[in-house]
């Protein structure tokens, strides 16, 4: 395999995989698994961050690419330690996963990380940068196992992959980008596209995905929003004011903390006549950071890794068609549209409005579910450092637990004037449960 070292890999890193292949034997032999190592698992879900932020997915369908990517990559990796189940015959749609062949040795890492590229690199636009990647680990791990070994493990890894793919071909995605396009209600109370760019809705037809836990879109649908009313005793008008009042009052902390959990990649900025496109992380690539730190800082193994990685994901997809659900039936206005037409004709929120219906709140609806899943894997009070938009904003927060982050996540969008209240906290209801509903139905060892 040619040798591309597009990324310098880390000094402990190189140094391990330089000294296996030293002691590299020509026989088959069995794979020495170094703790350095893991760095590329690691390496994998960052280099899908990047990409998700430079081709600009929509946060749902960046939840699907994370979804088939690292249960490919875990389908793979788990057979390292066969006392982790398949998770992929724990959900729905998917046939039975390729298993090694008896009496053959393996490198699984050579084959996760064969499999994760190339479900990246099917459901992705950006292939260059994937493939130096992809390169760069092989070239690594190709030195600590023979050639043998190594090819078989690639050959697996794609069976693997090709599995997945097979459910993802099935998942209705492509039936739901060829549907007619969305129309918008113009009853009173009812969604408007939004300044400053007005741009259409985001995937209206979401929620007609094949769900991995759920029976049905609406297994979790929250209860209705308030009414939309003129009358300033109304709870709708309450909730509207609130907003407006609570955007006057902003301070350093609640504006830090909104602009920490913005996480819109469909924002653009205006500068005079000129509009430029700003790349920024998806809500779901927040999540995987997160699940990446809570994982380097407990040395977790490949295979927790991954498995960490995977149940981070496909909660994420099943909360993205749950929330969606609800926000394509109850088509609510987002306060934008609200407040200009009620109560000031000039306000904007401080931040950018995204193209879909306000009802229920995405950031509460998947923050919390998240947050459900890696309680239950890394357990409750897992103190952390979340630095995911240092290199965007310069901003880091810490956090006491992963549900304290999402509850700040959560109101995080009303301090940026972008959700009411109700949205904010049915969305963290109907989270909750999915998330409950989650961990009830999955075993992980």
């Amino acid at each position: 395999m040619k040798k591309i070292f597009a990324i310098i890999l880390t000094s402990t890193l190189f140094f391990s995989c330089s000294q296996s292949g030293k002691e590299e034997l020509a026989a088959e032999r069995d794979v020495v698994i170094d703790s350095a190592s893991v760095q590329y698992m690691h390496q994998l879900t960052k280099s899908m961050n990047d990409i998700i932020v430079y081709d600009i997915f929509s946060a749902p369908v960046a939840s699907r690419i994370y979804a088939y990517s690292t249960l490919a990559a875990y389908e793979s990796i788990r057979w390292m330690d066969t006392s982790y189940p398949s998770l992929t015959a724990q959900l729905k749609g998917f046939g039975k996963m390729p298993a090694p062949e008896a009496g053959l040795k393996y490198d699984f890492r050579v084959s996760g990380v064969k499999a994760f590229f190339i479900i990246a690199q099917k459901l992705t636009f950006t292939k260059d940068s994937s493939n130096s990647v992809e390169e760069r680990l092989l070239d690594s791990l190709a030195m600590s196992s023979s050639a043998s070994i190594f090819n078989r493990s690639i050959e697996f890894g794609t069976k693997v992959a090709d599995s997945i793919l097979g459910r993802a071909s099935r998942d209705n995605y492509k039936q739901i980008q060829g549907m007619p396009r969305y129309s918008i209600n113009e009853g009173k109370g009812k969604w408007e596209t939004t300044p400053l760019d007005y741009m259409d809705a985001v995937q209206p037809y979401w929620s007609k995905m094949a769900p991995f836990f759920m029976d049905s879109s609406s297994q979790f649908k929250p209860v209705p929003p308030p009414p939309f009313s003129v009358e300033k005793s109304s709870q709708f008008f309450t909730e509207m004011k609130s907003v407006y009042d609570i955007s006057k009052k902003l301070n350093d902390t609640t504006t830090e903390i909104a602009r920490f959990w913005d996480d819109n990649p469909s924002a653009t900025t205006h500068v005079g006549h000129l509009t430029y496109a700003t790349k920024k992380p998806s809500p779901g690539g927040h999540w995987i950071n997160i699940t990446a730190i809570a994982s380097k800082k407990t040395g977790q193994n490949w295979v927790q890794a991954s498995q960490a990685y995977t149940m981070t994901s496909i909660a994420m997809y099943d909360g993205f068609i749950s929330c969606w659900d609800e926000k394509y039936r109850s088509e609510y206005i987002r306060p934008v549209t609200a407040i200009n037409k009620l109560i000031d004709a000039n306000w904007q929120p401080l931040l950018q409005t995204p193209p879909f219906p306000e009802y229920t709140s995405g950031h509460s609806v998947v923050s919390s579910t998240i947050a459900s899943v890696l309680t239950r894997v890394f357990g409750d009070n897992f103190a952390f450092t979340d630095d995911y938009e240092k290199p965007y904003i310069g901003i880091v927060r810490t956090f006491p637990s992963f549900v304290k982050a999402s509850e700040e996540a959560c109101i995080s969008r009303i301090y940026g004037g972008i959700h009411f209240v109700s949205a904010v906290e049915n969305g963290k209801t109907q989270g909750r449960a999915l998330g409950a509903f989650i961990n009830s139905k999955v075993k992980t060892k």
